[in-house]
């Protein structure tokens, strides 16, 4: 039995796309999508050995360049929403029980607080303004 080129590189797009699956690198997705058009050229169009490679090349290629860049930036960029006590980082909120070093109260985005102060030499009164640096547990770390 002879096998024809199409199927082949379709084997091959297939081994790929697994590939992809197991190690999530999206280059053997473009890889296998380069594979898949070369199996269009040869089954549909009955392209050469030649033309086969370089469809395989210049859409594998040309993937990889296009999909790269915005992986990398999709990567780099924090998300937009922050949830949970990393969202009350950096929030202000006001003392209800003098703060200092050994602990006190404040109110922070509604809710009373358990709090302590960053600098172990500081001491908040009631009513003045803090900035939460930390979450520790069910501690607001404060300045």
């Amino acid at each position: 039995m002879d096998i024809d080129a199409w199927l082949w590189w379709l084997i091959g797009a297939t081994a790929l796309g697994i590939a992809l699956v197991i190690t999530a690198m999206p280059e053997l997705g473009m890889l296998a999508v380069g594979a898949v058009a070369a199996a269009v050229v040869t089954g549909v169009f009955g392209g050469g050995a030649v033309a086969q490679v370089a469809v395989f090349a210049l859409i594998s290629t040309a993937g990889i360049a296009v999909v790269r860049p915005i992986a990398n930036r999709h990567r780099s960029q924090r998300p937009q929403l922050v949830t949970g006590v990393d969202a009350l980082k950096g929030r202000q909120a006001v003392v209800l029980e003098r703060v200092d070093a050994s602990g006190g109260r404040i109110k922070l985005a509604g809710e009373v607080w358990s709090a302590r102060a960053l600098d172990t030499d500081r001491a908040y009164e009631v009513g003045q303004e803090v900035d939460v640096v930390d979450i520790e547990g069910a501690t607001a770390i404060v300045m």
